[in-house]
């Protein structure tokens, strides 16, 4: 083989070892990436079904109900509302009244089934996305 054909074969196979490392890379950001909704927008049916997602707005004041580790309450957006099933400890910060994120899924019975729960941590912070859901929801009443 010519010096020539080496180098050449170097350099072919080097883009592909790169292009498929790349592949992968997306592949794998992809499969973890959980998008934004609001409570109007999943109950319009925008929401991915099967996957995992986010939802946020503000946990209805006497919506929480505690049975042992799990916890059932509502998220609005002040327009739509969703209930929302989570077991485990939720964040110290997490109460009616103030905003939350919750990650999980959406169940068959209409329930969001939360993996995770994210609280705001001061009273003036707010996820962008959220207050801009909340800002819209207002202006559509």
């Amino acid at each position: 083989m010519k010096p020539r054909h080496k180098r050449a074969a170097i350099i072919v196979g080097g883009v592909a070892s790169i292009a498929l490392a790349a592949t992968l890379l997306l592949n794998a950001l992809n499969s973890n990436i959980a998008l934004y909704i609001t409570p109007t927008d999943v109950l319009a049916g925008k929401a991915p079904q099967g996957k995992a997602f986010r939802i946020g707005g503000m946990v209805k004041a006497d919506s929480m109900a505690r049975t042992d580790m799990t916890v059932k309450f509502v998220i609005s957006d002040t327009v739509r509302e969703i209930p929302v099933i989570y077991t485990g400890i939720l964040p110290d910060l997490f109460k009616e009244g103030k905003g939350a994120v919750i990650q999980g899924q959406l169940g068959a019975d209409g329930v969001f089934v939360a993996s995770e729960v994210l609280a705001k941590h001061d009273e003036n912070y707010m996820p962008p996305e959220a207050k801009h859901a909340i800002d819209e929801a207002q202006k559509g009443k």
